[in-house]
């Protein structure tokens, strides 16, 4: 059997989560890998790789074309998988229902070539599902599992045409810049919710931040509110998390929250409200006001 895994690269670099996805598909037996956009060559440095298609001329990942072109090349596969990204969720969805498949989102686990397992009702609950389609199509959770190294492999490269006839067109992307961790890739995340109260108390948390190498993350009430980016939403409708370390600072825990994040190694929590759900699933909590506590906190770090 050979997998094909959608690689997503940022920076010249490929993103931890879909190393991550390369080393779940390798369970399938020989793995390509399928770039949009520049970056083939750090695709084909990858310890594991078989071969890179790369689509230099489709450069912004859109749905349409790329699920078409990768509808292309399905017969070819046995297995098309992706991280459990933005991407992968904007375009594999499309291709299974051009492939008429069950998409199979959010794996956590591969028990075979068929079987996987999965969490549903917001994490409460996990699900082993086994599909008959002859083609599986699939996205994985990084955090479930180990990524491969960066370098290691010298896979030979590719070169695909984008789909003609597609309707969508790109018209402008706004990234914001951060020189700290990738949030889903980082060892330490801290994260507000809506006991910040504002946008410019978020900024407390930043040279907690600074100083532990951290990524900030906030909650769905929290960007809801207008206090940070929609980027930074950990959770169920956000980004799943699992650091070593996850420091929850006015945030009550509510269930869609807790899907994001509860596979933390170590979660602490800080808040006023001693009965917050945030303090059952943490393993150090501080209840008070994080107006005093935040400051202390930097102080002795």
């Amino acid at each position: 059997m050979t997998a094909l895994v959608l690689v997503e690269v940022e920076n010249g670099e490929v993103r931890q989560a879909s190393r991550s996805a390369i080393a779940a598909a390798s369970r399938f037996g020989d793995v390509d890998a399928l770039v949009f956009g520049e970056g083939a060559d750090a695709a084909a440095r990858l310890p594991g790789i078989a071969r890179v298609l790369s689509v230099p001329s489709l450069a912004n990942e859109l749905a349409e074309p790329a699920a078409a072109l990768l509808a292309s090349r399905a017969k070819d596969y046995s297995h098309i998988v992706a991280a459990a990204s933005a991407t992968g969720k904007n375009i594999l969805p499309r291709l299974a229902g051009l492939l008429d498949v069950q998409p199979i989102p959010d794996v956590i686990e591969i028990k075979d070539a068929e079987t996987f397992v999965r969490p549903i009702y917001a994490g409460n609950a996990l699900a082993t599902v086994r599909s008959a389609d002859s083609i599986k199509v699939l996205t994985v959770r990084g955090s479930n599992f180990d990524p491969v190294a960066k370098d290691g492999g010298s896979a030979p490269i590719e070169t695909l045409d984008a789909p003609a006839g597609e309707t969508s067109a790109f018209v402008k992307v706004e990234l914001s810049t951060s020189d700290r961790p990738e949030l889903e890739s980082a060892r330490v995340v801290i994260s507000g919710g809506k006991g910040m109260k504002d946008a410019a108390n978020f900024k407390l948390l930043e040279p907690i931040a600074d100083k532990m190498n951290a990524a900030i993350g906030a909650s769905r009430a929290a960007v809801d509110s207008g206090f940070a980016p929609n980027e930074m939403q950990v959770g169920q409708t956000g980004k799943i998390v699992a650091p070593e370390l996850y420091i929850a600072v006015g945030l009550s825990g509510a269930i869609q929250h807790l899907a994001g994040m509860k596979d933390s190694r170590v979660i602490v929590a800080i808040n006023a409200d001693p009965e917050a759900p945030i303090f059952k699933v943490a393993d150090y909590g501080i209840v008070g006001d994080l107006f005093q506590i935040l400051p202390e906190l930097e102080k002795s770090l």
